[in-house]
Formats: structure tokens, sequence, C-alpha cells
């Protein structure tokens, strides 16, 4: 791909590094850096090497999962500055789903299509140790060929203190009641100096890199995730993911990772002025996900566009800017949404292939692990879960309302 007539004008030293990628040279977090503050016609050359790549990584599928979010509670000792899911234990907007509830939400998604559910949840005080591993038990006995995606490393350091037991023999515990793959959510900025500010006590970031590596040494594969678009800097986004890079150059265990933008509008530290920003802007947007596309080029071949943090048109416009993947239909989807975001929780298989359509490419449903189930073509019919009553499905501003699911110690 000749750059030198598309880049006339542009920086020298941007038109060096995309030259780089595109031959095959890892590109560094400094240089990473550099790409972000792209602007003018060299932003869009970024974008138009991430497409290129993205090509080469992951060819013209765009593909999506048929899943179903299944947060289980709400209540959490952690205080995080961006998540306005959680509740304290006192409030009365607590809840707790009991197993034999997220059991049912787990067999209703398989009667829907559904081959995986997402099991995350706030860190509810005084946690039973085998809660975790009961949830799983009771969903394997209601849907048994479902896949478990569940449990961020947050999650398993919280669910391993509570067992009084060692991380992999958590994780060997969490496998044997039918976990297939971790998310690897929790990560927001792997720096301990963003870290703190956005959420002290929350678990470190060699904290969370020493459980996500105990989990594929484990034969756990897991996603990765970065949240963007706070206090961080570009220079914090891309040493993010160069780290993730030398974890996955190492153990080969992630399936994908996903740039996360902030939603800030009911983020507490938004609201108190702890974060200025209003979250990443369109053009930020963009050139995280190109640059994450470029950084990761033949290490993590899926780059995700969510787009229930991005809504469906900037998520179909990610599809230029390196992404190859739309994400879950979700059913569920509580955490962005009690953020402020208004893309709402349920996208539809329909919606999902109608947007990689639209764009030119191949509509390709996956599993977790990212094997192609299905294909299509155009004009198949709908499926079981486009034609349900969403109003079925409830949601999370019912959910904290109502006193059915209501915490109490």
């Amino acid at each position: 791909m000749a750059l030198e007539v598309s880049l006339e004008g542009a920086d020298p030293a941007v038109c060096r590094i995309l030259e780089g990628a595109l031959a095959g040279r890892q590109v560094t977090a400094e240089e990473g850096a550099a790409l972000l503050a792209a602007r003018g016609r060299a932003m869009y050359m970024v974008g138009a090497v991430a497409d290129e790549l993205r090509r080469r990584d992951a060819g013209e599928e765009a593909t999506y999962v048929v899943n179903r979010n299944i947060n289980f509670t709400n209540v959490c000792v952690k205080q995080c500055g961006f998540c306005a899911f959680s509740r304290d234990h006192r409030k009365e907007e607590g809840y707790m789903l009991p197993a034999e509830e997220v059991a049912r939400r787990a067999r209703e998604a398989q009667e829907l299509g559904a081959t995986e559910v997402c099991i995350q949840a706030g860190l509810p005080p005084g946690m039973d140790g085998d809660l975790y591993e009961g949830i799983c038990r009771a969903i394997k006995e209601a849907a048994p060929g479902i896949h478990i995606h569940g449990f961020s490393p947050e999650e398993v350091a919280y669910g391993a203190r509570a067992a009084g037991v060692g991380i992999e023999e958590y994780l060997g515990r969490l496998r044997d009641a039918g976990v297939g793959t971790l998310p690897g959510t929790s990560a927001e900025i792997l720096d301990q100096g963003i870290r703190d500010r956005i959420s002290p006590g929350r678990l470190s970031a060699d904290g969370w890199e020493s459980i996500i590596r105990a989990a594929h040494g484990a034969g756990i594969r897991t996603t990765s995730t970065m949240m963007f678009g706070h206090v961080e800097e570009g220079i914090h986004r891309t040493r993010h993911i160069a780290r993730i890079r030398s974890i996955q150059e190492e153990t080969g265990g992630f399936t994908e990772f996903v740039p996360l933008g902030f939603v800030h509008d009911e983020a507490p530290m938004y609201a108190d002025g702890r974060c200025a920003r209003a979250g990443a802007d369109g053009p930020d947007v963009l050139l995280t996900h190109a640059v994450s596309r470029i950084m990761l080029h033949g290490i993590i071949p899926n780059i995700q566009a969510s787009w229930v943090k991005e809504g469906p048109a900037l998520t179909q416009l990610l599809l230029w800017w390196g992404a190859n993947d739309l994400g879950g239909t979700l059913i569920n989807e509580s955490i962005s949404t009690s953020a402020g975001s208004g893309y709402g929780q349920l996208a539809r298989p329909s919606e999902m292939r109608a947007m990689a359509a639209q764009e030119g490419r191949i509509p390709a449903e996956r599993d977790t692990g990212y094997n192609i189930l299905r294909r299509f073509g155009g004009g198949e019919g709908p499926e079981a879960l486009d034609g349900a009553d969403a109003s079925r499905f409830g949601s999370y501003a019912e959910l904290v309302r109502s006193g059915r699911f209501r915490y109490s110690r």
C-alpha cells in the first residue's frame, strides 16, 4: 500500500510509522501515541492503514455473538469512580438474583438462540466462597450446552479470597464448575497511577496481569479490554495496548481486544469533578480503535467495537477503522445503560447482520472462541431473538425499582 501521494504534507514521522506497520514492523507505545495525535489527512491515513491490517488479520467478515449478559447483583464493596451500576449494600436499590433466576435467564437465552452467557456483577460483602461455582453449576444444569463467559480478574481475586484458596486453585474450581472463558474487564488502564485516581482500592495493574496469566496457564482463554476517554493520556492507552501485546506474545490466551469508551453521563467521578472529560469524541474513538489494530496486528486478530458504548452508526464506521467484530446481542445490558448510554440493552441478530452488510462486510455469527457458526448472504429469515418482545427481559431500571430480588445480608 503506497502512502507517499496520500500523505503528501502529513507529518513525516507519522508516515514512517505507518509505512513500518504495513511492512510488518511492530509499533511502539511512543509511536502509537503519535498516531493517536494525528489530525487532518494523517488521521485518515491512520484509519486506512488500520483497515488494511484488519483485512490481513481478519478478512472481510464482520462477526457477532448471540449472547446474554446476566449481572446478578449490583451490590459492591468497591466504589469505582466510573461505575454508576454498583450500589452500597445499605441502599434500597441493591438487588441479588438467586442462582435459580440466573439459570432461568440462561435457559431462556439458549432457547432464543444464544450460545453464550456473560456473567459479571458487583462484589457483595461477606460473599460465600462457593457463590460463583454454584451459579455456574445452576446454569449448566438448566442450559447444558451454553458457554459461560464469566468473572473478571477482579471477581476471581474476590472469589478466591472468599473461598480462602489461591488464584490457581480457584480458577480450577471455576473451570470445573463450567466456566469456559473469562472476560478481561476490570483492566481499565493498566497504569497504577491512573487506577489509583479512578478506582482506588481496585485490583492493581500487576494483579490483573497476574490473574490473566494464571488463567491462560490453566487453559482458560480470556478477552482483553481498555477503558479510555477519562483522565488518561494517549501514552497511557498505548502503553496499555503494548502490555496486552506482550502478554499475548507469551501466552496466546486472548481472543480479542475491546476498546471501551468511558460513558460519563452518570459516572460519579464526572459528577463530582474528578474527571472533567465527557468521554472520548468521535475522532478519538476512531483513532483509538485504529491504533489498537495497528499495534496488535499479527498478535490479536480480533478488535471489537462496542455498539452499546458508541451506538450503531459509529460502530459501523469503526469497521473501517480496524474493527472486525460487533460484539454481542447482550439482551440485558445494564452497566453501560446505568452510566448513561442511550443505545439500549439489546441488539437483535438481524440488526447485527444489517450493520455488517450495509458496510459491505460478510455478516457471520461466531461463538465465544471466534469459531464461525454461520455466514449470511442476505435474504435470511428472522430468528427467535429477532421476534422476541424485549419487555419480557426486563430492564436494569425495573430491577432496581422492584422489591422482588432486593438484596439483604
